[in-house]
């Protein structure tokens, strides 16, 4: 099937239905999670097992013009979404009065949009929706993920925590803010929330309590959750606590799909209810404000260059006298390690706090972790307190010898010192200097 998405963008899906399907059937379009450019395949083990309950199902390819890492927009992925809903109602055999959507993870939040924006959805299904803001909720599975593997103190609660701050600030987090509550409380359909206990993505024991409270204040009581054992994010049989995810969905929620899109269909609406075992969460989400000026991306940005600049000038220097036959030994030998030893801290920390963030949540890999620290970011953390500790080394020794130093030289040295000034408070925001 092609249809017009958000924008008038030229967009392609499938519709599948059960084989010998009768008219008058329902129909549900499938919005994907989180991911650019994903290919309808993706979701087509929910389609086949949907279709056997009795549905016509939509599953298309996601777009990725106007859709990135940093980039994206729920508001223009629901007008994908109704787009696909107008194709869905128009098929043979499929009653437009009751077409409905399922969205999974970041579909969580685009669903509803559609749904408040939307009267031709007839009911809503969502799958390890989250109820938080987006960045609250990245932070958070992120640090679960560290937690999982052994990880405690500042890499979690200043470094990694203050990164994605940072990088939302710098507006490379799409939509950090946005928040969910007000497009909930304004779904009028029946609607069907789904968590496997074993979510390592979505908080699972606050998302839910989050959409009842939104939904009650919209009046809507129409709404089911259930819970799956032993399931994780999508829905999908688990075998290691949610880390990785089978092919095979929990047991009974294709089924539970089918007979509660049949009630809600035949006017027979559920009312409030939850079910299914307790999830499990193991530590709670935190809130993300916005950081004060003095944190923000740009101050970052200048206090990061003048680091940088202070710690690289004083060996470039040193080259640059010895290749003109001028070199002359430095005022002391602390001042090399400040240099070095905070360039390494600097450059260490952020790359390796990169690649935390990028094998982040629930495929973690911090490396060896002793006492809760990995053995990486204790060998950054020590180096940090060298840097501190030849700082003061350095600005002693520059003292008890200032009547002998030149001012080229007074120069370099002070230059270093206000890299290793502005570095004390940057490394103890960012977690190096606390255990």
């Amino acid at each position: 099937m092609s249809f017009r998405g958000g924008g008038g963008l030229a967009m392609r899906g499938t519709v599948i239905s059960p084989a010998g399907a009768g008219s008058a059937r329902p129909g549900m379009v499938l919005v994907h999670g989180a991911g650019t450019g994903t290919p309808r395949e993706k979701l087509m083990g929910e389609a086949v097992a949907f279709a056997r309950q009795g549905m016509s199902i939509l599953i298309y390819d996601k777009r990725s013009e106007g859709y990135s890492l940093f980039e994206r927009s729920y508001s223009l992925l629901a007008d994908d979404a109704i787009g696909a809903l107008a194709v869905l109602r128009s098929q043979p055999g499929v009653d437009p009065a009751k077409t409905g959507m399922w969205g999974l993870s970041e579909g969580g939040w685009v669903v509803p949009i559609a749904a408040a924006r939307s009267s031709d959805i007839a009911f809503v299904v969502l799958v390890g929706a989250n109820g938080l803001s987006p960045l609250r909720q990245q932070t958070w599975a992120v640090a679960a993920g560290l937690r999982k593997a052994g990880v405690s103190g500042s890499l979690i609660d200043r470094a990694e925590f203050n990164l994605y701050r940072t990088i939302a600030d710098g507006g490379m987090f799409p939509e950090p803010y946005y928040d969910p509550e007000p497009t909930i409380a304004a779904v009028r359909q029946p609607v069907l929330g789904i968590w496997g206990t074993h979510d390592l993505l979505t908080p699972p024991e606050e998302s839910p309590p989050i959409f009842a409270r939104a939904l009650e204040k919209g009046g809507n009581r129409h709404y089911t959750f259930r819970f799956f054992a032993g399931a994780e994010h999508a829905a999908h049989r688990s075998p290691d606590g949610g880390v990785t995810r089978s092919p095979e969905l929990a047991p009974g929620y294709a089924d539970l799909v089918g007979s509660w899109v049949g009630d809600v269909t035949a006017g027979r609406s559920p009312t409030a209810g939850t079910s299914g075992p307790t999830p499990v969460q193991a530590s709670r989400t935190v809130p993300v404000d916005p950081p004060a000026p003095w944190e923000s991306a740009p101050a970052q940005l200048a206090a990061l260059l003048l680091i940088l600049v202070a710690f690289t000038a004083y060996p470039v220097v040193a080259l640059v006298r010895r290749l003109r036959g001028r070199s002359r030994p430095p005022v002391t030998g602390a001042a090399r390690l400040l240099s070095a030893g905070g360039l390494a801290a600097v450059l260490g920390s952020f790359s390796y706090l990169f690649y935390v963030v990028m094998t982040g949540g629930k495929l973690a890999a911090p490396g060896p972790v002793v006492a809760g620290r990995p053995l990486l970011w204790l060998a950054l953390q020590a180096l940090a307190v060298a840097s501190v500790v030849a700082a003061v080394l350095t600005a002693l020794a520059w003292h008890r010898a200032r009547a002998s130093v030149s001012r080229g030289e007074g120069v370099r040295l002070g230059l270093l010192l206000a890299g290793g000034a502005v570095f004390v408070p940057w490394a103890l925001y960012w977690g190096l200097l606390l255990p």
